[in-house]
């Protein structure tokens, strides 16, 4: 039973074989991720926003491509012009896109292919035919690459930290200094006040002086 936040993510599927690039987009589409497929290397960096790195010749369909946000991408390894391998390591190399997790798959059992797949970035590496349990096994590859981008997210609230607080701090400043303004306002008020008070301004007798006056 598919997982319902699983329908939010988006798997780019590259195989130049038609048969395997349809056995793949129906087990995906099984697994309810939306899914793009296309048969090379290029395509698939192409689709991705990486033009300058397409090394077949530009096909009449180029003119229309669009950029679109990918998730996961799925390869396999052995395919002409570019392999899966090659694919990983554009991937990997871009600033952009190197977060987007991949798995390479293959029909081949060798191990140096798959530990090369692997030390090159690869999340996991599937035999073909691809079951429909491997499709599953993809959900926690997806998962850990959009809790990256959660975490690129809060870097960058991070980032914006410091400024925030330099403001808050030249508020709080321009406060003080707007208190001590107020401050010593009122104290020079309440010196003239004193100094013109009544009371003294009122001249004062002493004892001596009326004890001296005479009552007519």
């Amino acid at each position: 039973m598919a997982v319902d936040a699983e329908t939010q993510f988006h798997v780019l599927a590259v195989d130049d074989s038609l048969i395997d690039r349809k056995l793949i987009e129906r087990l995906l589409k099984t697994s309810s991720y939306q899914v793009t497929t296309v048969d090379s290397g290029s395509k698939a960096l192409e689709l991705l926003g990486l033009m300058d790195v397409q090394t077949d010749p530009p096909s009449s369909a180029s003119t229309d491509h669009q950029e679109i946000e990918v998730n996961l991408i799925i390869t396999d390894y052995y395919m002409p012009g570019m392999t899966g391998y090659d694919l990983l390591k554009k991937i990997k190399e871009s600033s952009a896109l190197k977060d987007i997790p991949v798995v390479v798959m293959s029909s081949e059992n060798a191990p140096s292919m798959i530990n090369r797949c692997l030390e090159g970035g690869a999340e996991e590496f599937f035999h073909k035919p691809v079951q429909l349990s491997d499709m599953k096994r993809l959900s926690h590859h997806l998962l850990k690459g959009k809790s990256k981008e959660e975490d690129e997210d809060e870097d960058e609230d991070e980032e914006q930290k410091p400024e925030e607080k330099e403001e808050e701090e030249q508020e709080q400043e321009h406060e003080k200094n707007n208190d001590r303004k107020n401050s010593g306002g009122s104290n020079k008020r309440k010196a003239m006040d004193e100094r013109l008070s009544p009371e003294r301004t009122r001249p004062r007798l002493s004892s001596s002086s009326s004890s001296s006056l005479t009552v007519v």
